[in-house]
């Protein structure tokens, strides 16, 4: 505020709500990117699982081009990475080493910081679902379908592991959560739909259909490989694991 005398005088006061919550999402993703292990889980595997199951002959993935079946599983599967595993251990040793104490006696409120989380997650993907389309298409995929079914999916998977991820971050030890979230990484990986079909699974098949990442994973494939419209069952699986396991993460969330 200027004076009449010509000098400055202090307005202290925070910033308006979408700046800072636009700032942390920004600073969020720039620590996602720069970190080497999250790059590794959710550019580095992805890539080479989709180019590498695509080009060997490896895994029978039914009729058609193997890149067809694969490119929507990877999709899901970058999905879960980011927003599952990468979120979860990046929140963990933030709590674990204060910073999310720190962050929450800052004048940004509680959910103004999950939100931002989520636009990083969210930025994170768009980066992603570019990068994995572009490899995919020049592999020969063709995908075709609705692209609002293919938005919902990936809105409700996101909603859904990023759920699972703060619920994880914020009850166990960063240690813990460091060890469980890439084991569950491993096992969705191989028994979620991804690159094995679930129908290889034989009996465990229904059970395992109604895990987030087999919903999502097939999901996508009903769109992408074979048009379905609008794949209800399956957006409704991902629509009740985001309601139970958001409404879980804020139920039992600890911030220390």
């Amino acid at each position: 505020m200027t004076t009449a005398t010509g000098t400055y005088t202090p307005e202290p006061g925070a910033a308006p709500l979408p700046r800072m919550i636009a700032a942390q999402a920004a600073l969020e993703t720039r620590m996602l990117l720069r970190n080497g292990e999250q790059l590794l889980l959710t550019v580095v595997i992805p890539t080479l699982l989709l180019v590498l199951f695509s080009s060997v002959d490896v895994v029978d993935t039914g009729k058609g081009k193997a890149v067809d079946f694969l490119a929507p599983g990877i999709l899901a599967l970058a999905v879960m990475s980011t927003a599952f595993t990468g979120q979860a251990i990046a929140t963990g040793f933030e709590r674990r080493y204060g910073v999310l104490k720190r962050l929450a006696a800052s004048p940004l409120p509680r959910w103004a910081l999950m939100t931002a989380k989520t636009a990083s997650v969210l930025v994170t993907e768009i980066l992603q679902v570019i990068l994995l389309t572009v490899i995919a298409l020049a592999l020969g995929w063709s995908p075709h379908g609705n692209p609002l079914a293919v938005l919902l999916l990936l809105v409700l998977g996101t909603a859904a592991f990023s759920g699972l991820g703060l619920l994880m971050a914020g009850t166990l030890k960063a240690e813990a959560t460091l060890a469980a979230a890439n084991l569950v990484f491993l096992l969705l990986l191989v028994g979620g739909g991804v690159i094995v079909p679930l129908d290889k699974f034989g009996g465990a098949q229904d059970a395992l259909g109604l895990l987030p990442i087999s919903a999502l994973s097939d999901g996508l494939r009903d769109v992408l490989q074979h048009g379905s419209a609008m794949p209800w069952a399956d957006l409704g699986i991902l629509a009740v694991w985001a309601v139970l396991a958001l409404g879980a993460a804020g139920r039992f969330f600890r911030w220390e």
